[in-house]
């Protein structure tokens, strides 16, 4: 059950995006973008992780996943280290995601040659 729960809410997900891809104007960046925020705001607000209690992977790997994981940080840099946690929370929380994301990258361009347009 735990499967289809992640599968659905993942897909939902995914059908919202591809939603607005196809009846507005909205570019995928901005959509990547809108997705992050609205995983920030319902990361900070604390409604974020139901929805991965609910779902699993399923609400925590797409993009508001990342948004509610840099909202997270944030909070919890917040209560140990102050102000400066704002700055500071988000970076260190998804650090690790970033820099597989960066080296991965760099592996691929190495591997299949991209050329520019």
């Amino acid at each position: 059950m735990e499967y289809l729960r992640a599968f659905a809410v993942g897909g939902l997900i995914c059908v919202l995006g591809q939603i607005l891809l196809d009846k507005t104007k909205l570019t995928s960046a901005r959509i990547l973008v809108l997705f992050v925020v609205i995983g920030c705001i319902l990361g900070g607000l604390g409604w974020y992780d139901r929805l991965i209690d609910f779902a699993g992977a399923g609400a925590a790997v797409p993009l508001p996943g990342f948004g509610n994981l840099l909202a997270r940080g944030v909070k919890e840099d917040i209560d140990t280290m102050g102000a400066m946690g704002i700055l500071t929370g988000g970076l260190k929380a998804g650090a690790a995601g970033i820099a597989a994301a960066i080296v991965s990258a760099f592996f691929m361009a190495m591997v299949f040659r991209p050329k520019e347009k």
